[in-house]
Formats: C-alpha cells, structure tokens, sequence
C-alpha cells in the first residue's frame, strides 16, 4: 500500500511539474530587443533582407546572422521510447522537449524538438533531410531498430550537418567511457577481454561497434538477444547489423557462453542474468546491467558471488549510472562551434577519452555538492564523472571540436583552443571571463595563502585547485588527521609538505614565538600571558594573521563560518598599523548581463564621508584589477540634494573630497540606484551628469543598504558573488561569509594571492 501512494504521489508531482506554470517545458524568448519602431525595421522588413542576402551570396554566414549554428532538431517517431514502446509520435513529445532542455541546460545549445508521424523509415528521413536548411545539427532519437539503422544512414548521406543517434551512439560512447575505467581497474585490456552482451537493439549494437573500435577482438564478442546466441546460419529476426556479431558456434543460450566473459553488457530487460551466471564469469567481473528502471541483475546479487566485481547500471540510486547526458550536450557543443559536418568515429572516440579522463581527475567541488553524501572518488564505484560535473563542457567539447578539426569534418576550426575552453568554462562557471586577468596576475607570483578554516571541506577543495591551477603555495591551519581525513573522503591528491603545509594549533614548534609576539601586539589592550597562549592554541584567526605579521605567510583567508566583524576585530588587533586600516568590503555581483560592484557590505555600517571617500577609491582600484572601467555611484535615498537627510549630506561631502582629489575615473552621485543604473533616467533628472553609461559600482552611505542589495542579487536575480574583497589592507587579509562555495575560495585565493600593494 505505501508503495502503492508513493508511486501515485510521484506521478501527481511529475505531472504538476509538466503542467504548471504553464505547459511544457519549453519556450521561446528574443534575442534581440524589439522595443521600437528602429527595432521592426532592422528585425523585419526591412533590415531583414541584408542578412537574407548574405546568407544567399555565401550559405555559410547563416552561423553569423541566424541563430542556425547553435540550433538542434530533436527528432523521434515515437516508436521505442524509453520502456514505453511504440506509443506514438504525439505522445513522445514530453520526452523530446525533455531532452531539449537538457541540451540547454547542460551545453547552452537551443532546440526545437520535432516529432513526426512517419513509421516509414525511408520517407522518415526524407522529412528530416527536406530539414536541413533549418539547423546546426540533428539529434535523432527513440526510433525503433532496425529503423533507426536506416534513418541514420540515409540522414548522414544525404546531409552536410551532423546527424547524431543519441540512443545509439551517445548509449555507447558512455558505456565505453565507463568500461575504459572499469578495465584500468581490472587491469585488463580490450584486446584481451571476452564480452557476453545482450540486446540485439540499437544500443547494444552500437556499443558492441565502439567495443571493436577501442581494440576489442570480433570473435571475443558474444551476442545474446531474446532468441539466443546469435550465430551464422541463424535466421530468426535477423538483420544485417547483428549478423556482423554472429559467432561460429553450436551454443544457444546466454548460459552457454558466459564462462571466462569479463564482461557483461546488458542492455535487454530484467531478470535476463543471475548469480550463478556471475559466479562463471572471469575473476574481478565487469558487470554493466543497463535495463531500465530494473537492471538485468541487481548489483546486490552480482556482489553474493562476485564481491570485486566492478558494475554500473543505469539507475541514479546505484554508483555508476549509464547516463547518455555526459556525453549527447557536449558532442553537439564541439559539433557546432567548429561547423562540422557530421560527428565521425574521431570525434566518438575523442568524447569516450575525455569522459573517462575528468572521472579519473580530482572531483569538481561542485559535483560534490550536487551529490552530497556520495563518495565521488575514481574506483570501482565511481567509473564516470557525474552529469553536474561542470568541468564536462570544457574538457569534452573541447576535445570534440579537436578532433573534429584533425579529422577533416570542421568548416569553422578554433585558431586558439586555450580561449575557446576558456569560453566555454566561463558559460559554466560565471565567474572565468572576468577572473581571467587576475589570475594571469596571480601566475606571476608565489605566495603563501594560509587559510584559517583549514579543516573545512571547501578550502581542502580550493587548496586543491591553488596546487594544479596556480604557482601559490597553501597553508592550512587545523588538525592534520582531520585535514587528511577530509583529503581521502573528497578524493584529493594533494599531499602535505609536497603540495601544502599545515600549522597545528596544538603542536606547532613557533606557538612561543606566536604568543609572544601576539602579547607584544595587545599587552596595553587587555590581554594578560595566558590569554595570549589560548588565542594561540584556539583562534585560528588570530594565529592566521600572526602568520602574516610575521612573514610566515604573505596573505591570509578566513570566514567560512562565524560573523565578518568578529574575524575583522582579530585581524585589526594584528595588521592594521603602519598605515594599513580596513577601508571597505567590495562585492563583485556577477549576473546574466553585466557584473556590478557593491561597497560596502560589512565593514563600515554608517561610514563617514571620508571613509566613503576611501571606499569609491578603493573600489576603482580593484574594478581595475577585472580589466574594467570603473563607473562609480554614490548611492543615497536623497537624489543630487533633494532631501536634507543624514546619508545625503554624507555623500555630498564624499564628493567634494573626491572632486579635491581629482580621481582618474568617473564618479557622481549622490543618487538612487535606478538613476545610477539607468542613464536616460539620469539625464532626465541631471543633465549634466559627469557619468556616462550605466554605473558598474554602486558604493552606499550604509551598511544595510549595501548588504541588502548584495543579498537581493544573490537570492532572487541568481548573481555569483566574487567577494567580499577587503579593501584597505594591502591585499593581505581577505574575509569571506559563510556561504562561499570552493570556487568563489579559489578566486579569493586569486585576489589575495597577486602582488597588488599598489592598490587599496
């Protein structure tokens, strides 16, 4: 009976996800703006013809002037879709827009998702290829074998654009990726290996064919369908793509042909192997039980009598789920941005590498948090990378487009593939494009980054990416078994005294010194000896910040827990002398359109007009460290002296100070922040605004506002925050909140670790 609910409350809930908001799953928005009668014209008549006879003079610029080159036809007949069969071109339509959204989602790829009630095979790919005008690309999908055979090869022939059997090719790319693993493990070879499969569709074929191209021997692959061994002579339901697997032999069943088998690909229906069959095959078995939602053998049976068998499946509640979205996005990705016109078995075998390479690679810290809970460390229960690994786009397309390229298929080939995999990071992780300048800042260094929360996943994670990313060296204060510890659960390589350093507070051989000198710093400020030690044996920011004072280190982190201004009183105790204070905290928001700097968020709450001053001066300077052009607002609930309000009259002073100082970049203010973000509005209420554009920092007369507006940009507009960046101390001290992920520790680390002493 619970199962019973539980199976109707999920299905109530898909269906409320499939039909509210608003139907479906997709829609179609602008590009462009079309908000005026310029807009008609130039997206419309008349405009429109330019581009059309462009296109027409060289059919190649359609990639410039129409969204052609980043666009995919999804395409089925609905006649093998999923486990639900032939159940209609209509029907498979929520499946199709499905995977649509998964091209979007995974690979920023558009598509239009096409069913088409043809059954025929060869008037079915006379529709698709009467298409081709209108796409980069065709996906084909759940079109039944051995239909789909002949769709595919007629589509290919006849079309310059690639043409791409997701069930086929992106099911096989994906096992090969795992099996590559799963033999490294074994410390097996393909040449060497016997492989049993069963399935006689077009995933099963297919994999056995990239079997044979990875180096797997034809007469070491036994093929079993729902008929028996398929051998020469045999004629029941046979078709020229299984003869190719047909075996000299008088065996007959699955039973007969599993001894020795390294092994199993399943790709047929449940129930189809069982553990005595296991027990027979080789030592270390390699068990693929792919069948969907219920596998061949279920991994707890396999292990009854094969305990180091190394097994995937194709179900997200089990390690190693087959799943055909590591591979189809990032295909199409390499696909496209290099024009090629089909994807051929160089850009297949290039896709399998790079799959099978990021699994074997430390894993993304953000696949870590999608999966929390898991181990995602290689090995036999983590084969391949998972789906959110952000790192997929990069490596894999970019090795597609490669190959692409090397093999001969590429009308649009990359000259720079450094920047192209650059690109494609930052449409992933939002942050790349603008972090680029400073890290090619921090490259030029070697700094010793210590990090106060050594213990703390995330700065284990970004300590990780410092040692393979950048020339700095980390140090991490905290206590060396848990910091291990925390190395082998999350998979990282990296390895005290070869690629960091690590400071126990409870046995470090300089405690006397630090104590000393941190009493030295605070005996007329209250602290007795005693205190001094504790501090120097619990606060692993005050002990951070000693580092620093010292020269043990050249910057320091701290912040992954606890409030802003308590770890701020411990290092103004420390570093604010000898010129240095605190000026501000700088904010980067990065959003859809265009990053904004928010100042400042948590060091100052009512800052004085000098230290307003500081702040926009502060700010500039590191907005210049992005490569970008300050434009500065000073942000009031006053507007250029309408109201005789406390933050009024604060900016207005800020700027006369500014205006004294003849800063070399553009400020105004005192204004609201629609003013300052919108041009037309500020020149509407003063014209004679010495800013132009739109303001890209907007520094407040409090900390409130400054807080509440990084916090609304965070929580409802979806913006990335690079920050808070501490203005003021030399570059030295960085403070950052609680809820900095690994990448956001890692471009702190990048700010924090360049030579920068000439800004604030």
């Amino acid at each position: 009976m619970d199962d019973d609910k539980s199976r109707h409350a999920a299905r109530e809930a898909a269906l409320r996800y499939h039909r509210y908001p608003k139907p479906g799953k997709l829609e179609i928005r602008a590009t462009k703006p079309l908000a005026n009668g310029q807009d008609l014209a130039r997206a419309y008549s008349p405009g429109v013809a330019e581009a059309c006879l462009e296109i027409r003079a060289d059919e190649k610029r359609a990639a410039d002037y129409t969204a052609r080159g980043n666009l995919v036809a999804v395409v089925s007949n609905g006649s093998a879709v999923l486990g639900l069969g032939n159940i209609g071109a209509l029907a498979s339509k929520p499946v199709m827009e499905g995977k649509a959204v998964l091209f979007k989602k995974f690979a920023n790829i558009d598509c239009f998702d096409i069913e088409l009630n043809e059954a025929d095979p060869e008037r079915l790919a006379d529709i698709i290829c009467a298409m081709e005008p209108s796409f980069g690309a065709v996906n084909l999908e759940d079109i039944k074998a051995p239909d789909c055979f002949v769709v595919e090869k007629r589509c290919r022939e006849r079309m310059n654009i690639p043409v791409f059997h997701d069930d086929q090719h992106g099911t096989a790319i994906v096992v090969c990726a795992a099996a590559t693993n799963a033999l490294r493990i074994a410390g097996k070879r393909f040449e060497d290996i016997k492989v049993v499969s069963t399935g006689g569709g077009a995933a099963g074929i297919a994999c056995l064919n990239m079997l044979l191209k990875l180096g797997v021997r034809r007469e070491n692959i036994w093929l079993v369908d729902l008929h028996g061994v398929v051998y020469e002579g045999r004629s029941e339901d046979m078709n020229p793509q299984k003869a190719a697997f047909a075996q000299p032999t008088a065996a007959r069943g699955l039973a007969d042909v599993i001894d020795g088998a390294d092994l199993f690909l399943g790709l047929s229906g449940p129930g189809v192997l069982d553990a005595e069959l296991v027990g027979r095959m080789a030592g270390r078995p390699i068990v693929f039980a792919l069948a969907n939602p219920v596998p061949e053998i279920m991994p707890d049976l396999v292990r009854e009598v094969a305990p180091d068998a190394i097994i995937a499946t194709g179900r997200s509640d089990y390690p190693n789920q087959v799943n055909n979205v590591l591979c189809f996005p990032f295909i199409f990705r390499g696909a496209l941005d290099v024009g090629a016109t089909e994807i051929n078995d160089a850009m297949q075998l290039a896709c399998i590498d790079g799959i099978a390479a990021l699994a074997r690679a430390t894993t993304s810290a953000e696949a870590a948090a999608a999966y929390q809970g898991e181990q995602l460390v290689f090995g036999p229960d983590y084969l391949i990378p998972k789906p959110f690994d952000p790192r997929l786009m990069g490596v894999v397309a970019t090795a597609v487009a490669r190959a692409a390229m090397e093999s001969g298929v590429a009308t649009r080939p990359v000259e720079d593939f450094e920047a192209y995999k650059t690109r494609l990071d930052s449409s992933v992780f939002r942050s790349a494009m603008l972090m680029r300048p400073v890290f090619a800042a921090a490259a030029q260094s070697e700094r010793r980054i210590v990090f106060a929360e050594g213990e703390d996943e995330r700065v284990l994670r970004a300590a990780q990416s410092i040692s393979e990313e950048m020339t700095d060296r980390p140090i991490l204060i905290g206590r060396p078994e848990v910091i291990l510890r925390g190395c082998e659960r999350a998979g990282l390589t990296m390895r005290p005294g070869e690629d960091f350093d690590i400071v126990d507070p409870a046995n470090d051989p300089r405690y006397r010194t630090y104590w000393e000198t941190y009493l030295s710093l605070m005996a007329r400020r209250g602290v007795t000896p005693d205190l001094a030690r504790v501090i120097m044996r619990t606060n692993t920011t005050a002990i951070a910040a000693i580092m620093v004072h010292l020269g043990d280190a050249d910057c320091m982190i701290c912040g992954t827990f606890g409030q802003y201004l308590w770890h701020l009183n411990y290092i103004r105790q420390v570093l604010a002398r000898d010129g240095r204070h605190a000026v501000g905290a700088l904010s980067l928001m990065i959003m859809e359109d265009e990053p904004l700097f928010i100042a400042d968020t948590h060091v100052h709450p009512e800052p004085t007009p000098e230290e307003i001053c500081e702040t926009v001066i502060g700010a500039a300077r590191h907005v210049r460290r992005f490569g970008l052009k300050p434009n500065i607002a000073l942000c009031s609930h006053s507007q250029f002296g309408n109201l005789d309000i406390d933050s009024g009259r604060r900016m207005r002073a800020a700027m006369e100070l500014l205006s004294l100082r003849e800063p070399d970049f553009d400020f105004e203010g005192e204004m609201h922040t629609d003013a300052a973000l919108d041009p037309e509005l500020r020149s509407r209420i003063f014209p004679h605004s010495r800013l132009k554009g739109p303001a890209n920092v907007l520094v407040f007369a409090n900390g409130d506002a400054a807080s509440g507006v990084r916090n609304i940009l965070k929580m409802r507009a979806g913006a990335l925050e690079v920050g808070p960046i501490l203005m003021g101390m030399d570059n030295t001290v960085h403070i950052v909140t609680p809820s900095i992920t690994a990448r956001g520790l890692l471009n702190i680390s990048a700010l924090a670790g360049t030579a920068v002493s000439h800004y604030a």
